[in-house]
């Protein structure tokens, strides 16, 4: 199997991972501009990335069940990198609309394990999506370089001051409620703007706990507490949202709003997230999560190729 370290770039941005010397602690350029970013002290990616997702978890909405078992789950993640992922996201917790919370041992029960195998045969970056700084305390002690907190550092006080002690990466989404709640608060006066306010309020708080500026990350939450409309919004503002100065991460893998919107059953969502997919890569998104990485890889260097070709404005 090609090392992640070895895969190929394609375009101008292409997608590679690589070693790197250098870390801009203050980087403001604008989010569109960037070609990398730096996740931790080891690793920087090349933008736009795919995020491969594994969800070491029985109940989650796409593939809960089907790699509960390390060994799997390694190989998946093999698969993925192979395919052209810049980094894996490891959950042991389904944020499904409707999910109850899981105790934090059992979360690491079930992602400390397969972070370990990750770390020990693949060495790309490690994401662990996580609310509770206690599971992100240890993954990161194991080596991970990211943490993907949902609930945008609003579930656990702790979370920012955890990520900057270790010096990770850290991903700050949108969302309102619980995975329990939120379908409920799916409600605007202004979309863009709340959005807008809520992430740059957050990235203030993560970096005055002491996390690194130039490794924050913002993501909008598709599917969290939003309607299908609200989502087709905001993946057409996402150039709003990169005003902040912050990269932006999008997942609209196999979501209820890519079925809503082309009117496919849950089997047939690929060809509906490619164009989500793509409408985010062209809109500056610099790291794309997904499930079907080999399908999505072409769809990302097509989007950020003509996304090269635009006019300045």
């Amino acid at each position: 199997m090609k090392n992640a370290f070895q895969i190929q770039s394609h375009s101008t941005r292409s997608i590679f991972l690589r070693r790197a010397s250098s870390d801009k602690r203050n980087d403001r350029r604008p989010a569109s501009v960037r070609r990398s970013l730096r996740l931790s002290t080891d690793h920087v990616i090349r933008l736009p990335a795919i995020m491969g997702i594994l969800n070491v978890t029985p109940d989650s909405f796409s593939d809960g069940g089907r790699y509960m078992d390390p060994a799997r789950a390694l190989a998946h993640a093999a698969e993925m990198v192979e395919a052209g992922a810049a980094l894996v996201d490891v959950g042991g917790e389904s944020t499904r609309p409707g999910a109850p919370e899981v105790p934090a041992q059992e979360e690491l029960r079930r992602i400390l394990p397969v972070i370990k195998a990750l770390r020990a045969k693949l060495g790309c970056p490690i994401s662990v999506d996580t609310r509770k700084a206690s599971v992100a305390e240890a993954a990161l002690s194991e080596g991970a370089a990211l943490i993907n907190d949902v609930s945008g550092l609003q579930f656990d006080p702790a979370m920012a001051r955890t990520v900057a002690r270790f010096g990770a990466g850290l991903v700050i989404m949108h969302m309102r409620g619980t995975p329990a709640t939120m379908t409920r608060l799916a409600r605007y006066h202004d979309l863009i703007g709340e959005v807008k306010t809520y992430l740059a309020r957050q990235a203030a708080r993560a970096v005055e706990a002491g996390v690194v500026r130039s490794r924050i990350i913002i993501d909008p939450g598709i599917g969290f507490a939003k309607k299908a409309s609200h989502n087709s919004r905001l993946l057409a503002a996402l150039p709003m949202l990169g005003e902040l100065g912050y990269p932006v991460m999008v997942g609209v893998s196999r979501k209820s709003f890519v079925r809503t919107i082309s009117g496919v059953g849950p089997e047939e969502l690929l060809m509906g997230t490619a164009a989500a997919v793509a409408v985010a890569v062209f809109n500056d998104a610099a790291i794309v999560r997904v499930h079907d990485v080999g399908a999505i890889v072409p769809v990302i260097k097509m989007a950020a190729a003509l996304a090269e070709e635009r006019a300045p404005s």
